[in-house]
């Protein structure tokens, strides 16, 4: 059977090239479409979204408005169609988003009818609960509030947009990761995934951290984004913005990234390869306006979109690995 749905963000009828190919068999095998490596992500993503829905009582799903999390739920939305999807999304909000992210975040949970869950840093931080960073980077201060949110939530499996080609330590993670009672990860504590089989059980007060993305690479997200034709907050193709230079990064002038006496303002043609906390995310020069651009922009690169454009992960050489060993996605 050939299984047609709405595209999560235009609305446009698709039709799932792995579906259509079992179709194709199982009517005779008179004609069969070879499946492309982006069939087979999307297969593996909405097989791991399935198991882990069906497996848990309470999953979440983390939703920033990022290019990730923006795929993620679109699988989200083809595993479970013509049904709502059936668990809420998570975010933390540093108080330091870019508001055109946010924007979209509420604009497409509004449209897809969808339960949001927020946890604010802003919040911990007047309450004394967290002390602001000398740097002024928040993204290292989301660890807490979401094991905050998780233990509230009661959720037993989050749903992480975090892909192996992003940071070394995010290449040691499986797809299932288990977290401990204190929401801690030890890489030297993981389940073997043997002919792809997922294995999400876990005590009570343990959870589990589930990446449907964990195979893609930046490319193959852009280039899926290209053929689903998904929306993504503006800010990730081509505009003037007006940046300073730091550290070899375009930070964006605004409230929460301020240059100093030293750093000069200019206006520059600039996107953004990741979107997180403004004050650590940097913008990279660009032409690329279009979708189609930027898959040929991405395609000749040799730095991933952390090392080129996120402080924080400039802080150490494991400075990922520290804090995802303490509970950060």
């Amino acid at each position: 059977m050939t299984i047609t749905l709405a595209s999560a963000s235009s609305g446009a009828v698709t039709t799932s090239s792995a579906d259509a190919a079992a179709g194709n068999s199982a009517a005779g095998g008179a004609r069969h479409t070879p499946l492309t490596q982006l069939d087979l992500l999307e297969a593996e993503g909405i097989h791991v979204i399935r198991e882990v829905a069906g497996e848990l009582e309470r999953p979440v799903l983390l939703f920033s408005g990022g290019k990730d999390s923006v795929v993620m739920l679109h699988l989200a939305v083809k595993a479970f169609w013509p049904a709502p999807i059936p668990f809420p999304v998570l975010h933390i909000d540093t108080g330091h988003n870019f508001p055109e992210v946010l924007a979209f975040r509420d604009r497409t949970v509004e449209q897809l009818g969808l339960r949001l869950v927020v946890e604010h840093v802003q919040d911990w931080i007047d309450d004394g609960r967290l002390r602001e960073r000398a740097d002024g980077t928040r993204n290292p201060l989301q660890t807490q509030p979401l094991l905050h949110a998780i233990g509230q939530g009661r959720f037993d499996g989050v749903f992480g947009g975090g892909r192996r080609d992003e940071e070394k330590a995010r290449a040691k993670e499986r797809i299932i990761s288990l977290r401990d009672d204190f929401g801690q990860w030890d890489p030297r504590n993981q389940r073997p995934e043997l002919w792809n089989l997922l294995n999400p059980r876990h005590r009570a007060g343990q959870h589990v951290r589930a990446f449907p993305l964990s195979n893609w690479t930046e490319l193959d997200v852009w280039r899926y984004i290209e053929r689903e034709g998904i929306e993504l907050p503006a800010l990730y193709y081509a505009h003037e913005r007006e940046v300073f230079e730091r550290d070899g990064m375009w930070l964006a002038v605004g409230p929460h990234s301020t240059p100093r006496d030293h750093e000069q303002v200019s206006a520059r043609t600039v996107r953004y390869r990741t979107v997180g906390d403004m004050s650590c995310t940097g913008a990279v020069d660009s032409p690329a306006a279009t979708v189609a651009e930027v898959v040929a922009e991405v395609a000749a690169s040799t730095l991933t979109e952390r090392g080129a454009t996120r402080a924080d992960d400039r802080i150490s050489e494991a400075a990922m690995e520290d804090r995802k060993k303490e509970g950060y996605f």
